[in-house]
């Protein structure tokens, strides 16, 4: 009887491990641009997004990509009939294509959010604005990371 419970122990911890690295393997190391077109799709339920209001400042050539300093600011009066409703910021190649989610509202005084991302290689970087009248507008900016002079083995 103890032997029986032993073998069904095993065979279940086998086939979760089984099931674990399928799950791995099956990841991509990287997003792509299908799977950036797909978070963006998620956030703007399909509707077109429009080129301008928005502006992405990050530094198009960065040395360190752990570290990338990034402020995303829209045109808005942030008036109760005409606001921000959130700022989303996608990346190309980085493994989850959404950076950041950030929500505002007419009480926030500017729509302007800052933080620092991380970029695991050089990439485009798209940032999408929701309007308080259902209109989204973009920009994307080309980064280039570089690889960093103490980062090389020396032989």
């Amino acid at each position: 009887m103890d032997g029986y419970k032993d073998s069904t122990r095993r065979q279940f911890l086998g086939l979760a491990g089984g099931a674990a690295v399928a799950v791995v393997t099956l990841r991509p190391a990287e997003a792509t641009p299908a799977m950036l077109a797909s978070a963006i799709r998620n956030v703007t339920g399909g509707a077109a997004v429009k080129t301008g209001k928005v502006k992405l400042d990050v530094p198009p050539l960065v040395e360190n990509g752990n570290t990338v300093p990034m402020t995303v600011s829209v045109t808005s009066p942030m008036a109760p009939e005409d606001f921000v409703r959130s700022i989303h910021v996608f990346n190309e190649k980085n493994p989850q294509p959404n950076i950041g989610n950030f929500h505002l509202g007419p009480n926030a005084g500017r729509a302007q959010v800052s933080t620092r991302i991380r970029l695991a290689d050089s990439q485009k970087v798209v940032a999408i604005a929701r309007l308080s009248d259902g209109s989204f507008w973009s920009v994307s900016v080309e980064v280039v990371v570089t690889l960093a002079a103490c980062t090389e083995e020396v032989i």
